[in-house]
């Protein structure tokens, strides 16, 4: 016990350990510890974990029951829930590795999940055919430019869309870059017609990026799946092959995460808000 107390002290944010310390306690005996028996396992004053438990409950990490113990609050339920989700999309993504439903040689082929105005990638399969841009695990880059941006945003309504970007695109990454709040919702309308999305050199020079939306059990958004190639291999017979490869991984992931997908062509994915 006084060797935690003492690794606390040494911490630089030491309250932000212990924190972390009595939600581990709690989790792990939740409406079992009073007040008295967090200081007493944490080695704290009383005072200093009724101040931490009463801002803890308040910020929605805690609650606090009728017999004066605590349980989890409802805001680590949904960092869990989003965890999960993101541990679940990712093991999915590299199934479809195994079990053969990837067959498109040559080009990158990658998985985002949405923040705030960001995509941020946690799956990427490199090409060599696009030396010049390799995506990353951690790498964000704009929703306005990139193709599982515009895979999200098929799912929101124009007025959350004009709402996220209420002050003003990024700058652009390209010449190609949309410009104008009008360009991007028109790229989102076609991307909802079609059933997938379209960079044509939006995020680099050179490149193009098809995407669809990967949807969980409720059928809401978790991911983005994009298959990115050289612009310059572009042909009828690729986009179609690269089109439906990349509904297959969509439609694959998403069923196996729970999604109840009706239609065959991906319109569903990419469906009218």
């Amino acid at each position: 016990m006084a060797e935690d107390a003492d690794e606390r002290a040494k911490s630089p944010v030491p309250a932000v350990t212990r924190a972390a310390a009595l939600l581990d306690l709690v989790s792990s005996e939740p409406d079992h510890l009073s007040l008295t028996d967090l200081a007493e396992r944490l080695a704290l004053a009383k005072s200093s974990v009724h101040a931490l438990t009463g801002t803890m409950v308040g910020d929605g990490l805690l609650q606090r029951t009728s017999r004066q113990t605590f349980i989890v609050g409802p805001r680590v339920m949904r960092w869990a829930t989003s965890f999960s989700e993101r541990s679940d999309v990712a093991t999915e993504f590299a199934r479809i590795w195994d079990d053969g439903t990837v067959r498109l040689q040559g080009a990158t082929i990658t998985l985002s999940m949405r923040e705030g105005n960001d995509v941020v990638y946690i799956g990427a399969r490199n090409s060599e055919n696009t030396p010049w841009f390799n995506f990353r695990v951690g790498m964000r880059l704009p929703m306005a430019f990139t193709a599982t941006g515009h895979a999200f945003m098929s799912r929101m309504s124009d007025a959350e869309i004009r709402y996220l970007f209420r002050a003003g695109l990024p700058d652009p990454l390209t010449r190609s870059s949309p410009r104008r709040l009008a360009e991007v919702l028109d790229l989102v309308a076609q991307t909802r017609e079609r059933g997938y999305s379209l960079d044509l050199e939006y995020v680099s020079d050179g490149m193009v990026c098809f995407g669809a939306p990967v949807l969980g059990a409720a059928n809401k958004v978790v991911a983005g799946i994009a298959v990115s190639l050289p612009a310059a291999e572009r042909s009828a017979e690729t986009d179609q092959r690269v089109v439906t490869t990349l509904i297959r991984m969509a439609r694959t992931i998403s069923e196996r995460l729970g999604a109840v997908l009706e239609g065959q062509t991906g319109t569903d994915l990419a469906a009218k808000p």
